[in-house]
């Protein structure tokens, strides 16, 4: 996620500064850059002198400070726990200046509860990306308790500057709008095919053909990331205590045995023959 946010930004004339905790992930991050925007200039969405010009805007670090110190924005994109996120928001609270929005691209947690770790939770917003960014359109924009309107303004402007279409959600739920009918969805999926109801491929094809959906919700579960799923649905449950957002046995087994999709090459599908 941290990348294509990265890849669209500077594809929209941004000067960005990449981080992440070593010199392999960030060569990871830029490599898949590279890969996106091979397919991209493949497809002739994207020219080659373009292309160029977007990677050379992009400069990487592991150092915090370094990368975020001048940002005008931020846009924190680590694993989705509420600790991991409250780490880094203590430290950008104390690297960046004053006028500096704080975005946070979770797709579950409150704003609140990560803005309250700052010293300026006004300046504490949600935007909440799609994957494959370059690809998704839709950026969810999530106001925290006490984020303003200025805030909320400088995120929107930022995301359609890169191309995406906002929407705005202004109660700071857990799992907002969009995660919430995904993982509702998908949680009763896979207890359909855990019962032995029906296998993944039929269920998918009935939303696909029977809803009009792009994509079926187990598919996209593994193309998400089971893990980030299931790490969703306990973020919500964890705030609703609904039974509803609860993942089932089989989705936690499914972890535990690394099969997470197709970043580990199986899930609900097999992916491993399948080239990325």
């Amino acid at each position: 996620m941290g990348s294509g946010i990265a890849q669209v930004a500077a594809q929209a004339g941004y000067e960005v500064a990449l981080r992440d905790v070593d010199q392999a992930a960030l060569t990871r991050g830029l490599d898949g850059i590279r890969a996106s925007q091979d397919r991209m200039v493949a497809k002739g969405k994207l020219s080659e002198q373009d292309a160029a010009d977007a990677l050379a805007r992009i400069v990487t670090t592991t150092d915090l400070a370094e990368a975020a110190s001048g940002a005008g924005l931020v846009v924190e994109a680590v694993f989705e726990s509420i600790d991991v996120k409250r780490e880094v928001f203590v430290q950008l609270d104390q690297v960046c200046g004053d006028d500096t929005v704080l975005a946070t691209n979770t797709s579950a947690i409150p704003i609140t509860s990560i803005a309250a770790v700052t010293g300026r939770p006004e300046s504490v917003v949600g935007t909440h990306f799609f994957s494959p960014v370059p690809m998704m359109r839709l950026c969810e924009l999530v106001r925290g308790f006490k984020t303003t309107d200025a805030t909320l303004a400088a995120a929107r402007t930022f995301a359609e500057s890169i191309g995406k279409t906002c929407i705005v959600v202004n109660r700071d739920v857990a799992g907002f709008v969009t995660t919430r009918l995904i993982v509702a969805l998908s949680m009763e999926a896979a207890r359909l095919v855990e019962s032995g109801v029906v296998s993944p491929e039929d269920l998918d094809v009935a939303c696909r053909l029977g809803f009009g959906h792009a994509m079926g919700p187990l598919e996209t579960a593994d193309l998400t990331g089971i893990d980030i799923m299931v790490n969703a649905a306990r973020n919500i449950y964890a705030d609703t205590q609904d039974e509803k957002f609860y993942p089932p046995e089989s989705l936690a087994r499914m972890v535990a045995a690394g099969d997470l999709g197709r970043k580990s090459g199986r899930g609900f599908y097999d992916h491993a023959s399948v080239s990325s």
